[in-house]
């Protein structure tokens, strides 16, 4: 471009007998279409110059325009770099919400700006003509779609661990740790956990074990036959079994379905290590009930962690004799449904996989 408004405007130095090198000339298409030339001189010469000066200025305007990218348009400040460093950034560049909107609300608006009008498009219909339909973006997450399964919850329970609860502590301002004593109050030495650790498990059977099976739910059956424990809660038929091994699995969430069949096992958990010493006691679990449908049989539902990077290396299922004297009660269209507590029944465990 520059090239050629130089040719036009400032002429070209050639040599010959007709224009001398100082010279330039005109280039021009007559009627008949063939370009001429015409030598400048003169007053001529200072016109042209002038008027070639502000066209050639115009001209680089109009190139600057036309280079700029979408960029520079929306920031003006950034169109021009030397403007910028002697002027500051442009008094029309304000920085509000309407030019810069929070990026999360306009996710929420479909990406459709105020002011602006809804997303649409085009069909024909059975006659030919061509229809134009509005819609509104779908803002919803994919969790809300259903697209993605939603977090876990862990279910609520009643939790007891080895060593007092508080233990680690710091002492308030004022503590005397002789206080006790000069009260004549004797320090516990006993708690639920210590007199439940007393009574379980070193003595249980190990040849009716089970292995922990990745990947999918496996089913544990407790029925009449199977072995009993004398826990401190209460005699009641158990399972053990081996936890997923600490270096495959620093931890997990376990899904625990207990199955009603005349009745439904309602399950407490003891978590023990090597030695079979409990470290975890967890009972009181609120669980959900699924009623049952034609093609499964409804359950009592919860989610519980196990933590075999810390210890726990097997699990132990069993029910309290206080959980027997209750049952599960459900509201359906026929009224409350009332399914019993009872010591039998079948458990499915699965591993949630991440």
């Amino acid at each position: 471009m520059c090239l050629s408004l130089a040719a036009v405007l400032g002429g070209c130095q050639i040599g010959g007998s007709t224009v001398s090198e100082r010279e330039g000339y005109f280039t021009w298409v007559d009627e008949q279409g063939r370009v001429r030339y015409s030598p400048i001189t003169g007053a001529e010469k200072k016109d042209l110059n002038r008027e070639s000066a502000e066209v050639v200025e115009e001209v680089a305007k109009d190139v600057a325009e036309e280079q700029r990218d979408p960029e520079s348009e929306e920031h003006p400040a950034q169109a021009d770099n030397g403007a910028s460093l002697e002027s500051g950034p442009q008094e029309n560049t304000e920085y509000t919400l309407e030019n810069y909107p929070d990026a999360g609300e306009l996710e929420k608006d479909g990406y459709v700006r105020p002011g602006e009008r809804q997303p649409y498009f085009t069909w024909r219909d059975a006659e030919g003509n061509v229809r134009v339909s509005y819609y509104r973006p779908d803002t919803r997450s994919d969790l809300e779609k259903g697209l993605v399964a939603p977090p876990v919850q862990i279910t609520e329970a009643s939790v007891y661990h080895a060593g007092p609860d508080g233990a680690d502590q710091t002492p308030v301002e004022g503590y005397d740790p002789d206080a006790f004593a000069i009260l004549g109050i004797e320090a516990p030495t006993d708690d639920f956990f210590t007199r439940f650790s007393a009574t379980c498990c070193e003595s249980m059977d190990m040849r009716g074990r089970q292995k922990w099976q990745s990947g999918r739910e496996f089913g544990v059956t407790l029925s009449d036959g199977s072995v009993t424990h004398p826990f401190l809660t209460g005699t009641s038929p158990y399972q053990l079994i081996a936890l997923p091994d600490a270096d495959k699995h620093a931890s997990l969430v376990i899904r625990l379905r207990s199955y009603a069949k005349d009745g439904v096992f309602l399950p407490s958990l003891v978590f023990l290590d090597e030695t079979m010493a409990p470290l975890r006691l967890v009972t009181d679990l609120v669980m959900d009930f699924t009623p049952e449908n034609w093609h499964r049989r409804g359950y009592l539902e919860a989610w519980v962690p196990a933590f075999p990077r810390q210890g726990e290396r097997w699990l132990v299922l069993f029910t309290r004799e206080q959980d027997l004297e209750g049952q599960t009660v459900m509201e359906s269209g026929d009224g409350p449904q009332k399914t019993p507590h009872i010591t039998r029944g079948e458990i499915g465990l699965m591993q949630v996989e991440e």
